[in-house]
């Protein structure tokens, strides 16, 4: 296959949508933050086990929060198919192609980011680095939800 030819030093290579497929992962993160169940202990059956009540877990933002996932996926897909169309027009040739997006908007940041790194030296991996922020954040934040809510959880059982 042919060399990629470079483009213009004064070809913008950061464009919104990189950005913003980049960052979509925070909405997630927001999300958790705001998911603050109280746990609530209901007993059930002849022996009155106790158990966590599902409604006190259940709440709207935990729906919220589960179905922000798909629609960060599918506004990923979208956002890629218009960032690759957008680096066809600024004179990338071959540009990463935005179906990759399915297997996740990450795969598509890191291989948009190597290709146009390729045809305009010096530049193009600075969403890369973002996207690593990204997921350290979101490792961090969601460790530190977990144990507090596994800390509320077992604190709520009677003892």
């Amino acid at each position: 296959m042919p060399e990629r030819p470079l483009i213009s030093n004064e070809t913008p290579v950061y464009k919104p949508l990189i950005w913003i497929i980049t960052l979509l992962p925070l909405v997630s993160i927001v999300l958790l933050l705001a998911w603050n169940p109280q746990f609530r202990i209901v007993y059930i059956g002849s022996r009155g086990t106790p158990t966590v009540d599902p409604a006190s877990i259940f709440t709207p933002v935990y729906f919220l929060l589960a179905f922000s996932g798909f629609v960060i996926y599918g506004v990923s897909v979208l956002l890629a198919y218009f960032d690759s169309e957008q680096l066809k027009r600024d004179g990338v040739l071959r540009p990463f192609h935005w179906a990759w997006s399915f297997l996740g908007g990450s795969v598509y940041v890191i291989g948009r980011s190597v290709i146009v790194h390729k045809v305009a030296p010096g530049r193009g991996l600075v969403p890369i680095w973002v996207l690593i922020g990204v997921i350290v954040l979101s490792i961090v934040v969601s460790t530190i939800k977990m144990s507090a809510l596994m800390s509320s959880m077992i604190s709520s059982i009677p003892s």
